[in-house]
C-alpha cells in the first residue's frame, strides 16, 4: 500500500516546536482537539482523516509529565484505530529517563516501563533527542531514531572557539562523553568536575580535574533539572580561575529553584533548545536554540525511507 503524504500533530506539551516542524516541512499541522472533561480526564478527537497515512505525532513529556504521557498514549491509540499505516512518537525530551535501572531495591525501571506503554499504545518508530541515557534506545521494541542536539549547538558555539583560550566541562563523570564530543569538534581542551549525590535533589561538588585558569568555559549537560550541579561546576571553575563561564543544556527541566540559581549564579549566559518550551523574558541570560529544522529533516528522512545518521554529525541551517 502506497503511504499518503506525511502528517504532522501534536498535543500540549509543545505545538511551538510541532509548527516549527511542519512549517519547515511545508506541511499543516494536524487538527487535534485535547482538552479535558470536569474530572480532569483528557478528551480527544482527531479531526483530520489519517487512514493510511504517515503520522509523526511530537510530544515532549515534559512537566506536568503525567499529563502529557497519557496525551501521548491516548493520541497515538487514536491514530492507530484510525487505520494510520504508520505512527512515529516524535519525543523531543523523554521524560521518566532518569530511572534506567535499579541501583537499589525495591524501585522501579521507569524508562523502561513507558517504553512498555508507548509501544503496547501502538507506535511503529521513536524519533527523540538526548536521551538521558542512551541505552533508553534497547528498551524499546521498535526502531528508534536517537538523534543529538550537538550540531545546533556547535553551529552556536563555533564562533567562540578561535584561538587555544577555550575548555569545555563535563560538570559531573557522567557527562564525560558528550563533553569530550564537543571539546573534540571546537579543538577545546576538556576537564571534569566530580561531584557527590547526597540526595535526590542535592549534590555537593569535589575537584575540578583539567586545566581551566584563563579560559573561556563551556559547561555542557544533557539537561537542567534544579540547576544545582550546573551552577556548583560554574562555580567551581570561576573558583579555578576561568575567565568566563557559559552552560549549555539540551532539555531545560527547570524545576523548583532552578531559575533562581541560574540567575545568581555568575555567568555569561545559559544556552538551551525549544525541546521544553519556554517563554523567556526581555534581557534574559537564557538563549534558546531551536532543533525543529533538524527534527523536520528527520521527519522527512524517515518518511523517505532514508538514512538518519547522516543527522547525527553534520547540520546545516
Amino acid at each position: 500500500m502506497q503511504r499518503k503524504e506525511l502528517q504532522i500533530f501534536s498535543g500540549n506539551a509543545n505545538r511551538q516546536l510541532a509548527r516549527a516542524i511542519a512549517g519547515h516541512l511545508g506541511v499543516p499541522l494536524g487538527n487535534c482537539d485535547v482538552k479535558r472533561f470536569p474530572d480532569g480526564e483528557i478528551d480527544l478527537k482527531v479531526t483530520d482523516d489519517v487512514r493510511g497515512a504517515d503520522v509523526f505525532i511530537v510530544q515532549s513529556t515534559c512537566p506536568p509529565v503525567n499529563e502529557h504521557l497519557m496525551e501521548l498514549l491516548l493520541m497515538i491509540d487514536t491514530m492507530r484505530r484510525a487505520s494510520a499505516q504508520r505512527i512515529t512518537a516524535v519525543l523531543p525530551y523523554f521524560g521518566y529517563a532518569r530511572k534506567d535501572r535499579k541501583d537499589e531495591g525495591r524501585v522501579p525501571i521507569s524508562a523502561k516501563l513507558v517504553a512498555n506503554l508507548i509501544t503496547t499504545a501502538g507506535a511503529d518508530r521513536v524519533l527523540t533527542i538526548d536521551l538521558h541515557a542512551s541505552q533508553i534506545q534497547g528498551f524499546f521494541d521498535i526502531p528508534v531514531d536517537h538523534l543529538y542536539a550537538k550540531p545546533v549547538f556547535l553551529e552556536h558555539f563555533r564562533k567562540m572557539a578561535e584561538g587555544n583560550d577555550l575548555a569545555v566541562v563535563a560538570p559531573d563523570v557522567g557527562s564525560v562523553k558528550m563533553a569530550r564530543a564537543y571539546a573534540d569538534e571546537l579543538k577545546a581542551g576538556l576537564a571534569i568536575v566530580t561531584k557527590r549525590r547526597i540526595s535526590p535533589t542535592e549534590t555537593e561538588t569535589g575537584h575540578v580535574i583539567g586545566e581551566v585558569k584563563d579560559k573561556r568555559v563551556i559547561i555542557i549537560d544533557d539537561m537542567i533539572s534544579t540547576a544545582g550541579s550546573i551552577c556548583e561546576a560554574a562555580r567551581a571553575v570561576i573558583g579555578k580561575g576561568a575567565s568566563s563561564v557559559i552552560l549549555a543544556a539540551t532539555h531545560a527541566v527547570f524545576c523548583g529553584p532552578a531559575l533562581e540559581r541560574i540567575h545568581s549564579a555568575e555567568i555569561e549566559k545559559l544556552v538551551v533548545t525549544d525541546t521544553i518550551p519556554h517563554v523567556m523574558e526581555p534581557g534574559s541570560r537564557i538563549h534558546v536554540l531551536s532543533i525543529g529544522q533538524l527534527l523536520a529533516r528527520a521527519v522527512q528522512r524517515i518518511h523517505r525511507s532514508e538514512s538518519v545518521s547522516i543527522l547525527f554529525k553534520s547540520f546545516n541551517p
